[in-house]
């Protein structure tokens, strides 16, 4: 018998017994951790295929294990159980989910734009000499964490990230490299169908050995950035990810006003639905997205 233990934004995790977990991918989509309440046909399914994919490229091709056990059916996968645990980790925790988010950028774009914008973050720090446009390619990756099991995501120093995680240095080198060898594979497909890889989010656990492992989803439109290169090419970044829905947001000011009233500890504002012409193209660039992303093993 299964049993929902945890109703995400867009995605639903069900406990089935025997040490395993059932996602079910809804057809939501949230941005700035609001949800919309339109849902977009067959976003589910894109994301749950997506994923399908790269964790089957990962375990065939890279030396790193996934908790990723087999895809059930069009929105539905099942993995392997982790504990769900925060403030109990110590050095010696086993099979425990890694309270954190594993950020890698490559170009400047979204949040990373506006903390710049801000003074939040010292372009500096980046290795630019001046102040970087949008689109503009980071002179090397940038690698963060932000907190995983928060209301809100924030970024966290590295020193931070090992006190929340309990994680060594060792074992936080290890992360960052299994990163960008999953981002290196990634990249041979996407650049061949026509994309870039702007950024992206991983997330990982210890088994029981303490080894680690690659979970939850990642590759998709909404844990990843993609532009088109023939435009990115042309001086324009053309979104092919979630962005594309933010980028809607930003436009009609919904973005300015939720943020300043978080800033200032008032009630926010709810998130108006997308206008239905919007919901159409949507679904159609998560879709055409899937198929490109997987190399048209899914259309």
């Amino acid at each position: 018998m299964k049993k929902l233990i945890r109703k995400g934004k867009v995605k639903e995790v069900y406990d089935v017994g025997d040490d395993k977990l059932q996602f079910f991918f809804t057809d939501n989509v949230s941005v700035f951790d609001k949800v919309i309440s339109n849902d977009i046909p067959r976003k589910g399914e894109s994301l749950c295929k997506t994923s399908t994919y790269w964790f089957e490229r990962i375990e065939s091709d890279l030396d790193l294990k996934t908790h990723f056990l087999e895809r059930i059916d069009d929105q539905h996968m099942m993995v392997e159980k982790f504990d769900v645990i925060y403030d109990k980790i110590t050095p010696e925790t086993t099979n425990f989910l890694i309270p954190l988010e594993f950020i890698s950028r490559y170009y400047v774009a979204g949040s990373l734009m506006d903390r710049i914008d801000s003074g939040v973050m010292d372009h500096g720090e980046l290795g630019f000499s001046e102040k970087p446009s949008y689109g503009d390619k980071l002179p090397r990756p940038f690698f963060e964490m932000t907190t995983k099991l928060e209301e809100f995501d924030r970024p966290l120093t590295r020193e931070e990230a090992k006190k929340i995680s309990s994680l060594s240095e060792e074992e936080l080198l290890q992360i960052e490299e299994a990163v960008m060898k999953i981002d290196s594979m990634m990249d041979e497909t996407v650049e061949k169908n026509g994309l870039v890889h702007v950024d992206g989010k991983k997330e990982f656990a210890m088994d029981r050995d303490r080894n680690l492992m690659l979970v939850d989803t990642f590759g998709t439109a909404d844990e990843d950035r993609f532009w088109e290169i023939d435009e990115y090419e042309r001086g324009r970044c053309v979104e092919k990810s979630k962005e594309f829905v933010r980028k809607y947001y930003r436009e009609i000011g919904y973005h300015d006003e939720l943020m300043d009233a978080r800033e200032k500890g008032e009630d926010e504002p709810p998130i108006p639905p997308l206008p239905d012409e919007l919901v159409e193209e949507t679904s159609e660039l998560y879709v055409s997205l899937m198929s490109r992303l997987t190399d048209g093993k899914y259309e």
